[in-house]
């Protein structure tokens, strides 16, 4: 019996049009998602100036790197939604859009006259994407927000960093990214509800619901046993061996999180004594006696490099990494072998790399370039011709 070849899988959301008015961060990353992925994103953006992070450094030749990382893959029409004729134009790409993305304040688009309400009356299948700072509901909604103060508001700062030390900020944008990612996430969930009842729905993200949405278990640990979590710098707050310890040369990154893999990692670093010491028994007796763990572990790790002691600890399936800075993660043979910087060439700034594609799909070859960012406009006369059938009404 011949068995009929499955078919070559296609994007996952091959044949979505999404009209993106987002800007600077959290819209944007949900759309750069959503375009690695598959779907068409046509960036509408204000005449002249566009998108805001078009004018964040740094820059190559003039062309914002900052905006260039997060809008590859994506279209761009500049649209004045405070004139008739562009106005006209955009409930034109609605009619024929999936979903429509924005992250302003809510309020905003009832003032342009774009709310749900009147959107979901005139085009019930399209699908409506907000985040803003704190959601469509709530005491705080109508205030601004930028990352850092959700970051400061989620409780993760008062997680991060050392103990009595200064306040520290997560180094990328978590506050923006994640909202990012819950909003990708909810609008994946509505194309799916579409599918079914053909009509769509409005998904509302706020970046503070985001940053207590990642908290783990320190909600559920504080509401239990009062105790107020705190930083411990790169330690685990509950599991030892789990975290950065110095070697000869650098640091080294261990997280034997069970009794098996501390035994394990006793081996690999030469020290039986280790397991026998009652004092690092079970996980949690490591936990109470966590100070002087460190103190062991690092006397052993102070014999040799950290290239040695991840070759042996990797030989016993103990998991460990170094603590690479950017240069060192993108030469990374796990991370070029998955793709996951890639090279794109821009006709303004040359060539440049951006962070690739983390969702694979077995049997879709993957991505191992983008297109590049768009210039402001840059798809006008293609788009209108498309969707609105002419070349009129181009922004002044």
């Amino acid at each position: 019996m011949v068995e009929t070849p499955l078919p070559t899988p296609t994007p996952l959301l091959s044949g979505v049009t999404i009209i993106d008015l987002s800007r600077v961060l959290a819209g944007p990353f949900c759309t750069m998602t959503l375009a690695n992925m598959g779907a068409r994103v046509i960036k509408v953006e204000i005449p002249g100036t566009g998108d805001d992070s078009r004018a964040f450094g740094p820059f190559a030749d003039g062309k914002s790197l900052y905006f260039s990382a997060i809008n590859c893959n994506k279209e761009s029409i500049a649209l004045n939604l405070k004139k008739d004729e562009d106005r006209a134009i955009f409930e034109k790409l609605l009619e024929k859009a999936d979903v429509l993305v924005e992250n302003y304040r809510p309020g905003t688009m009832e003032k342009l006259g774009y709310g749900w309400d009147t959107l979901h009356a005139r085009y019930p299948h399209l699908i409506y994407g907000a985040a803003s700072g704190f959601g469509d509901s709530g005491p705080y909604s109508k205030r601004a927000a930028y990352d850092m103060v959700v970051q400061g508001m989620g409780g993760i700062i008062s997680l991060t960093g050392y103990p009595g030390g200064r306040p520290v900020r997560v180094g990328i944008s978590i506050g923006d990214i994640t909202a990012g990612l819950y909003l990708a996430i909810g609008l994946n969930g509505a194309l799916f509800q579409r599918a079914a009842t053909g009509v769509g729905s409005k998904i509302d993200v706020a970046m503070l619901d985001c940053q207590v949405a990642i908290m783990e278990d320190a909600i559920t640990a504080y509401d239990k046993t009062g105790e107020v979590p705190g930083p411990h710098g790169t330690r685990h707050p509950s599991i030892a061996p789990f975290q950065a310890y110095k070697a000869s040369d650098g640091y080294v990154v261990i997280a034997a999180g069970n009794d098996h893999l501390f035994n394990l990692t006793s081996q690999a670093l030469e020290e039986p004594g280790l397991v026998t010491d009652p004092r690092f028994a079970t996980n949690e007796l490591r936990h109470e006696n966590v100070d002087a763990l460190e103190d062991e572990m690092e006397k052993a790790l102070s014999k040799n490099t950290v290239a040695y002691w991840l070759d042996a600890l990797t030989a016993k399936g103990v998991p460990a990494g170094p603590i690479n800075d950017i240069p060192h993660m993108m030469a990374d043979p796990q991370v070029q072998a998955r793709h996951m910087v890639v090279s794109v060439q821009d006709k303004v700034a040359g060539e440049i790399k951006v962070a690739g594609n983390p969702v694979k799909v077995v049997g879709l070859p993957d991505a191992k370039t983008f297109s590049p960012p768009p210039q402001l406009d840059e798809h006008r006369a293609a788009i209108l011709a498309q969707f609105v059938g002419s070349t009129e009404g181009a922004a002044e």
